[in-house]
């Protein structure tokens, strides 16, 4: 059976979705703080998960993220910028262990811009899309639709903030609401599912 994901203007009409305010959003900076980030991500079985990267605007420019890698627990959210020294091997550990699930929307070209940059495989990842796929909704759900099918609640992603500069040494707090909150809503999703 075919089903239809809500289009946004049904979704707009739900409740909102309570998302992690910015008290709950850190973003590491220090070795310590990616090590103890990496320790907790790691113990928590199953995590949100998603990247940004700053657009690209020029017909054939290619993209040189992630700028920015999410990754959500159920009452908080890491940010980890690529700028950051001490960012790259707590990341790599993460993003290739098997001991927590990544899950989130759309995540093929999350999994490209990653090896493409730092030449791994990411492990352990679910794709929320694959299990719609198996209700019969189309090729891609997203989030939001998601969010509104799965939780009854409305989901909004600003396309201002989407196509910000996620490249920036210091993060907006729109932009680090954003980005906790996307992957935020694939957790609540996972969980609900």
């Amino acid at each position: 059976m075919k089903n239809t994901a809500p289009t946004k203007a049904q979704t707009a009409l739900l409740p909102p979705m309570q998302g992690l305010a910015l008290d709950r959003i850190f973003v590491p900076a220090t070795s310590a703080e990616f090590a103890a980030a990496t320790a907790e991500i790691l113990a928590a079985g199953a995590v949100g998960f998603d990247t940004e990267a700053k657009p690209t605007f020029a017909p054939g420019e290619v993209s040189d993220g992630p700028h920015v890698v999410q990754f959500a627990l159920p009452n908080k959210a890491y940010l980890f910028q690529m700028h950051r020294p001490d960012c790259r091997p707590c990341l790599l550990e993460i993003l290739q262990s098997d001991a927590v699930r990544k899950v989130g929307f759309g995540l093929e070209q999350d999994r490209g811009q990653i090896h493409a940059k730092f030449g791994v495989t990411m492990r352990a990842v679910l794709d929320l899309n694959a299990i719609f796929r198996e209700d019969g909704y189309g090729t891609s759900m997203g989030v939001r639709a998601a969010v509104g099918v799965v939780l009854r609640q409305r989901f909004h992603k600003s396309k201002k903030t989407t196509t910000s500069n996620w490249a920036v040494a210091q993060l907006t707090p729109t932009q680090m609401l954003y980005a906790a909150n996307d992957a935020y809503a694939a957790l609540k999703v996972f969980q609900a599912l």
